[in-house]
């Protein structure tokens, strides 16, 4: 099907079939880590086993990730993603009769192996829908599904949860994508590239996947995600039990003030990150990494803020201000990934992405910020987090000493 085909009416459909599939997507991946508390009681678990819970979606995630990335470039961008999206659904919701840990574990891992499929190939079908010039605006809107997804699965979890209990939490928030799969899995597409340029010849789409790791936009960029994904990682699934402990709110309130916050700054902060990010990007080659740098530098010592904060007002101002500044780099950063890689190996170039921003992020920081809060304390051990923002912020300045001759050898 030619791009120019496809009216702007049925782009927008497939726009918001897409970002009602991610908001799915978050939803199911957060609501665990809303009823963490409540889990911990009744599985009498530490916070190192509690925190594995979280990894072991990550794990098997970032694992899966290459395999539909190659897949994702060969076959059906919209059947594996259809597909993917019936076995997170229905993982999600048979956690519900998880009779025990080792279950649990083993539903979490598998929610992991389905949204693996999604995440490799829907920010490529995006991109293919809409010109280049509106690709920061367009996937800012699509990863809005991020803070609007996460905090309404911290809210459905937190109240479901408190309520009728996890298990309830987990069945009620799962069965809902079931109901998505075939328009999703019918979706009409364009070619792969969209308006763009046409494909690289065969030969240099092939040796494209070896030349990822050469491409030093694409390491630099992935090595900045990492450092925010270890972060954000951990601060997501951390924060609402520091409200619980430190704060002493129950678990519905802590969901639901956690909740609330993260969605009006991270609509906020990821809408400005994609309208900032394309007017900077017009200016200067590098736009998209100054935005993106800049909210991490402002963000961190909001986010140091937050975990230090004597009273609760104090905290919850700070995780707003933070996440406001944080949110900025999701469209920017997911942009640099397009811009920087040939639409041929494009669902690839997200799989490899995704296997070490999770293998260096939040497959290991739910763990080992587990394992620092039964040793310290679990504020002494939120607080590494700011100081991996810091570090984000470094390699997306890094990353636009590279940018402009890599965007020049994409397009060419």
């Amino acid at each position: 099907m030619n791009a120019g085909t496809i009216s702007l009416a049925y782009r927008r459909y497939a726009m918001g079939l897409l970002l009602a599939v991610n908001l799915l997507n978050y939803i199911d991946r957060q609501v665990l880590f809303a009823v963490f508390p409540l889990i911990k009681i009744d599985l009498r678990l530490t916070d190192t086993a509690l925190g594995f819970l979280g990894s072991a979606f990550m794990f098997s995630y970032m694992l899966f990730a290459p395999l539909f990335g190659w897949l994702g470039d060969h076959w059906s961008r919209t059947r594996l993603a259809s597909w993917g999206l019936i076995v997170w659904s229905l993982a999600t919701a048979l956690a519900g009769f998880a009779p025990g840990y080792r279950t649990l574990l083993a539903a979490r891992a598998t929610v992991g192996v389905g949204e693996a499929s999604f995440g490799t190939v829907s920010p490529g079908l995006i991109a293919d829908f809409f010109p280049k010039e509106r690709r920061g605006r367009v996937l800012a809107w699509f990863y809005v599904a991020i803070p609007v997804g996460s905090a309404l699965g911290y809210l459905l979890g937190g109240v479901l949860g408190q309520r009728y209990g996890w298990h309830a939490a987990f069945l009620m928030v799962g069965l809902p994508g079931l109901l998505l799969a075939m328009p999703l899995a019918m979706l009409r597409t364009p070619p792969r590239g969209g308006d763009a340029a046409p494909l690289a010849p065969e030969g240099k789409v092939s040796s494209g996947y070896a030349a990822l790791f050469r491409n030093r936009s694409f390491v630099c960029n992935t090595l900045a995600m990492a450092a925010m994904t270890f972060a954000i990682g951990g601060l997501a699934q951390w924060l609402p039990s520091f409200l619980n402990r430190a704060h002493s709110l129950d678990v519905a309130k802590a969901n639901m003030l956690f909740g609330a916050t993260t969605v009006v700054a991270g609509i906020l902060g990821t809408l400005a990150g994609g309208w900032l990010g394309d007017r900077w990007q017009k200016r200067s080659g590098k736009g998209y990494l100054l935005i993106s740098g800049w909210g991490f530098l402002i963000g961190a010592p909001f986010a140091a803020w937050a975990i230090i904060a004597p009273g609760l007002n104090g905290c919850i101002t700070a995780i707003f201000i933070a996440e406001l500044f944080l949110f900025l780099n999701t469209g920017p950063l997911n942009t640099v990934i397009i811009n920087v890689t040939n639409p041929a190996v494009r669902a690839m170039a997200f799989a490899v992405n995704i296997f070490f921003i999770h293998a260096l992020g939040d497959a290991v920081s739910p763990s080992i910020l587990g394992w620092l809060s039964d040793q310290w304390g679990l504020r002494s051990a939120l607080l590494i987090t700011p100081l991996v923002m810091v570090l984000a912020g470094l390699f997306c300045f890094i990353c636009g000493r590279f940018v402009v001759r890599d965007m020049a050898q994409a397009e060419g």
